[in-house]
């Protein structure tokens, strides 16, 4: 054997130049994503905190509230202000509780809210859909002037037509009933038909065009072939609009005066102020707003992403 076979031959390290990056599983640190993340975090505490503080105070007493105001956690912890909100207590027993005794006719409230929110959704969708559709396919004189006074209705601020639909309502006998609650917003609003004439506009004329050549008419185009399309705009707009009907609170402040017509948002207000002098039923009030609160977060969280693909394709901004 040579020496030159004999040699040992030694590997040779590759030493990493400077500068190179990390391993691959290995991530820098990126204090532009901390901060992303800790301000995302700040505005769902902020978001969060008054939910989770009125179900703490419905779930308290009210001898406990005043004897703890500030506890982060239900004081005295008990259901009773969920049972005096469903009728389930006498008001001697809401008083020894520290309540104030007043009366809230729950479920009269709630038959009335959905009722006034059911007529402005179906209305309300259904004459947009037509107008927005006239809008946006139907050729008439002075389409697109009309159309620019739509787009300026939505910069008038709700306040001042309020008189001018309470003298309406009241010339037509509708004060202090449900149909007077609801007229104001049941046949259509700027943006609804804004909404849909967005979405209608995006619809090939070509479909349109073949059903009419079948020998079907505009009307028959309209109910059979862009409303089924339109499904998905439509459900948002009816979301949308329920929730805001069902939130509604000045409107219905000024022309419901009973029970009868009283929707959940002004029994609300009237029952905190049913007993000044011994004080608001705190425990009892927040449970009543949590319950009356609980239908339209659970209707819009189902429908969030629907809300959020649809306006994404209208174009809205």
């Amino acid at each position: 054997m040579t020496s030159a076979s004999r040699a040992t031959i030694t590997p040779t390290r590759t030493t990493p130049a400077s500068g190179a990056s990390a391993a691959p599983g290995v991530r820098r640190l990126n204090v532009g994503r901390i901060l992303a993340w800790a301000a995302m975090i700040l505005i769902i505490v902020v978001t969060v905190l008054p939910f989770y503080w009125v179900l703490r105070t419905a779930l308290s007493s009210n001898a406990g509230l005043a004897s703890n105001p500030t506890s982060l956690l239900p004081v005295d912890a008990n259901l009773r202000g969920f049972q005096r909100v469903f009728g389930m207590q006498s008001p001697e027993e809401a008083i020894a509780d520290g309540g104030s005794g007043a009366s809230l006719n729950f479920w009269i409230y709630l038959r009335n809210s959905v009722i006034v929110s059911t007529l402005v959704t179906a209305g309300q969708v259904f004459f947009s859909a037509m107008a927005a559709y006239s809008f946006a396919r139907l050729r008439w004189p002075g389409r697109d002037a009309i159309f620019g006074i739509f787009l300026a209705a939505l910069m008038v601020p709700t306040i001042f037509t309020l008189l001018p639909n309470f003298v309406l309502v009241k010339e037509l006998g509708l004060v202090d009933s449900l149909l007077g609650v609801a007229l104001p917003t049941m046949f259509m609003t700027p943006f609804a038909v804004f909404f849909l004439r967005q979405f209608f506009m995006n619809v090939p004329r070509e479909l349109e065009e073949a059903a009419l050549l079948d020998g079907a008419s505009k009307i028959r185009v309209f109910f059979q072939l862009i409303l089924p399309m339109a499904k998905a705009p439509i459900s948002t707009l009816a979301v949308l609009t329920y929730i805001t009907a069902w939130n509604d609170y000045f409107w219905p402040l000024l022309v419901s005066y009973t029970d009868s017509s009283r929707v959940l948002t002004v029994a609300l207000a009237v029952f905190k102020s049913q007993a000044p002098q011994t004080g608001p039923d705190w425990s009892g009030l927040m449970a009543a707003t949590l319950v009356a609160a609980l239908p339209m977060l659970l209707l819009f969280m189902a429908a969030a992403r629907r809300i959020v693909n649809s306006i994404g394709f209208t174009g809205i901004k």
